[in-house]
C-alpha cells in the first residue's frame, strides 16, 4: 500500500492542476470575450449616446438585456411597473426576474411543468405577497386571448418579453392585436439581414428543431411593430433580442432612425455566456 502512496499523491496533484487549468482556460476564454465587446462598443456606429448597447449588463437575463430595459424605462419614466413574459424557464434565466427583484409584479407563462413547479418554490414569496402570477401552458396565437382574459393582464401592461423561439413573431402578431404594452422585447433572428422581410410559416404544433428556421428577421419585426405604432428602438450585440417603445414615447430619446438598417446586430453567439455564480432569486432549498 505503502507502494502506492506516491501514485495516489500525483494522481491527486494532476487531478488539482486539470482544475487550476480549466479554470484558467475558461476565464481567459470570458476575457477574451470581454475584450472583443469592449473593442466592438469604441467603433465609432456605438458612440452615439441614444444607442443602448453600451448600457446592457446581466442580471438575470441571458445576455445584456437586464441593463437595456433598465436604461428604456429611465429614459421613457413610467408610474406603473406591471410586466408579461411568456417563454420564462425556470425563472432564473428571463428577461423580467430583475425587474421582479426591483418591486415590479407581474404574470410569468411557460410550457414547461418542471419549470413552473421550480418556480413555485423557489419564488413562492413574490407568489404569496401578489406580486408574482404564475401560468404553466403551452402559448398560441390561437389561445392567447383566452389567457390574457384567464390571468388579467391589464392591456396596457408596462413591459412584454416573449421567448417561444420558432412561433414568436406570430405570438407577437396576436398578441398586439389585444394589448399595448409600453415597451417590449422579442428575439429575432440574427442571421437574417438588415433588409430582408422573413419569418418561418405559423404551426402551433411545431417547436423549434435548432436550426436557422426559426422566429422571423428583424425587418419583419419593425414592419409587424410599426403597423402598431412602435418603434424599434435597439438590439442587444449579441444579435439576439430586439426592443420597442411605443412611438408617442420615443420622441428624441433613442438613436434614429428607428429602422432595422440601423439598428440591426448581427449573430454573436459567441458573446452569450453567463457572469458570476449560479443565480438564485432566494436561498430556499
Amino acid at each position: 500500500m505503502k507502494l502506492l502512496q506516491p501514485f495516489y499523491q500525483a494522481m491527486k496533484l494532476f487531478q488539482q492542476l486539470r482544475r487550476i487549468n480549466s479554470w484558467m482556460i475558461v476565464n481567459l476564454f470570458l476575457a477574451s470575450i470581454e475584450k472583443y465587446r469592449l473593442d466592438l462598443l469604441n467603433e465609432s456606429r456605438y458612440q452615439n449616446p441614444l444607442r443602448l448597447n453600451r448600457y446592457e449588463h446581466q442580471v438575470f437575463s441571458q445576455n445584456g438585456e437586464d441593463g437595456i430595459i433598465a436604461e428604456i424605462f429611465r429614459r421613457i419614466d413610467v408610474e406603473t411597473k406591471k410586466f408579461l413574459e411568456i417563454g420564462v424557464g425556470n425563472g432564473l434565466e428571463n428577461n423580467t426576474a430583475f425587474l421582479l427583484l426591483q418591486g415590479w409584479a407581474g404574470t410569468w407563462i411557460d410550457g414547461d411543468e418542471k419549470s413552473i413547479q421550480f418556480i413555485q418554490r423557489h419564488f413562492q414569496n413574490p407568489i404569496q405577497e401578489g406580486k408574482l402570477q404564475v401560468l404553466s401552458t403551452f402559448v398560441t396565437a390561437e389561445n392567447i386571448a383566452d389567457l390574457l382574459e384567464q390571468t388579467e393582464v391589464p392591456n396596457d401592461v408596462t413591459f412584454l418579453s416573449l421567448d417561444i423561439d420558432r412561433n414568436t413573431y406570430w405570438l407577437l402578431a396576436a398578441l398586439l392585436e389585444k394589448m399595448r404594452p409600453v415597451a417590449l422585447v422579442v428575439e429575432y433572428n440574427g442571421i437574417i439581414p438588415a433588409d430582408v422581410d422573413w419569418k418561418v410559416e405559423y404551426d402551433p404544433a411545431r417547436m423549434w428543431n435548432g436550426t436557422s428556421y426559426t422566429s422571423a428577421s428583424l425587418k419583419a419585426y419593425e414592419i409587424l411593430c410599426k403597423k402598431y405604432s412602435y418603434s424599434l428602438v435597439g438590439c442587444d450585440l449579441c444579435g439576439i433580442n430586439a426592443f420597442f417603445v411605443r412611438d408617442d414615447l420615443c420622441k428624441d430619446k433613442f438613436a434614429q432612425p428607428y429602422t432595422s438598417e440601423n439598428h440591426y446586430e448581427p449573430l454573436r453567439d459567441f458573446l452569450v455566456h453567463r457572469v458570476g455564480p449560479e443565480r438564485g432569486f432566494s436561498d430556499i432549498a
